[in-house]
């Protein structure tokens, strides 16, 4: 469309007051001369404030701008500044100038009190609108692991119904024992209370080997040990689970062992992997890193079961630790069939799956990606077809500080 009105389509005066009485903005239109031709009612009411009691018919150009402003605007076709009136008001003026059928002259004014509550306003509504955004990044944070632990919770369930199981059946050999501890005490009790003890020997030996009690001796304290372990399992199980699923809100940027965070990501994923996936541990030393552990520990679990989805029948899953200045890594290496290249391109794209439906919302690397740049990381992926994938989160022991 072309920038000009065309030749004899002149708007009347009736529409250019209605476009004029539109405009929040002064608009005021001068002859070559500098006489007023048009002013809209928010220029009149500017130019009230800037020259009470002056009607607008006697403003001119000299009058309204700076010495300098119309040499300016005749050669450059513009000239903008500001116009000061009394105490507090200050004007942004914009002049435009056109030679055209004696030369004319726009007029643009805008008071900047009211640019600048304009500007307040838009930094409130930005200031409301990030904290919306906020919110609803925790939000999805949050419904991301606790879609993750719904996932899981078949196989987190067996993890918890193993220990469970023969920690009950435990229970059920422990309380045989104790009847047949029972019956040997009242044995020696009755012994104890008989005019001759000596002579009850050989019915407590029958007790003795009737219940087998040097047995009960031996398996007794395996017993408990292994009722303590499994009942210290579940334990461990559930305090994962808490840390895994805390809310953003309840954490704070801590020192943390990243090692610990590996292994209690493990203990809750491990029921997804031992089936398929043969596991390999390379820990480096590393120093504590100051990081949000329980949304690290989500990074960790989005890219092993990955990793164990990628191996498919059986392989191998190989976790490798180290630093190097102030960074420090980890990396998680499968030996599945690798990422095509144009696929590699899009993996941490929001809601893009290779998954079938229902197996895979698309966000796991996503918000994994995004937690990374939270800690002011980066994640590295290397992956060729037939090749396996590595994946690598480098971090800063430190973060900056302002963050």
């Amino acid at each position: 469309m072309q920038n000009r009105i065309r030749e004899g389509v002149m708007p009347s005066p009736a529409i250019l007051d209605r476009l004029g009485d539109s405009l929040h903005e002064g608009m005021l239109l001068f002859s070559g001369s500098g006489a007023l031709v048009y002013a809209n009612p928010a220029a009149s009411a500017l130019c009230q404030d800037c020259h009470p009691g002056e009607p607008d018919t006697s403003l001119t150009l000299e009058a309204l701008l700076p010495r300098d402003a119309l040499p300016q605007a005749r050669a450059e076709g513009r000239w903008s500044g500001h116009l000061s009136f009394g105490k507090d008001s200050i004007l942004l003026v914009h002049a435009y100038y056109c030679a055209e059928e004696g030369g004319w002259y726009l007029v643009l004014l805008m008071d900047l009190r009211k640019v600048q509550v304009y500007e307040q306003d838009l930094l409130r509504r930005h200031a409301e609108l990030n904290v919306r955004l906020t919110a609803a990044q925790a939000k999805l944070l949050q419904a991301e692991k606790l879609a993750s632990i719904g996932q899981l919770a078949a196989g987190v369930a067996h993890e918890i119904n193993n220990p469970i199981g023969y920690v009950h059946s435990n229970l059920g050999s422990l309380q045989e024992y104790l009847h047949s501890l029972f019956a040997l005490i009242d044995a020696y009790e009755r012994a104890l209370r008989s005019p001759d003890p000596r002579s009850m020997l050989a019915e407590i030996d029958q007790t003795r080997s009737r219940l087998d009690i040097d047995f009960i001796s031996r398996d007794l304290p395996q017993l408990m040990t292994e009722s303590r372990e499994g009942i210290e399992r579940v334990t461990r199980i559930v305090k994962d689970l808490k840390d895994f699923s805390r809310s953003e809100r309840d954490e704070s940027w801590k020192l943390v062992d990243l090692h610990a965070g590996l292994e209690s990501t493990l203990n809750i994923i491990w029921n997804e992997l031992k089936y398929h996936a043969t596991l390999e541990k390379d820990y480096g030393e590393l120093p504590p890193v100051e990081c949000l552990p329980s949304e690290l520990n989500q990074v960790f679990m989005n890219i092993l079961i990955n990793a164990g989805q990628a191996i498919g029948e059986r392989g191998t899953i190989r976790i490798s630790t180290g630093h190097a200045g102030d960074e420090a890594w980890v990396e998680i290496a499968d030996s599945g069939p690798g990422i095509p290249p144009d696929v590699v391109q899009r993996i941490f794209d929001p809601f893009f799956t290779t998954k079938p439906v229902g197996k895979g919302t698309g966000l796991g690397l996503s918000i994994s990606y995004g937690i990374v740049a939270k800690h002011h990381g980066r994640i590295d992926v290397d992956s060729q077809p037939g090749q396996g994938s590595k994946f690598r989160i480098v971090l800063p022991v430190r973060q900056p500080r302002t963050a």
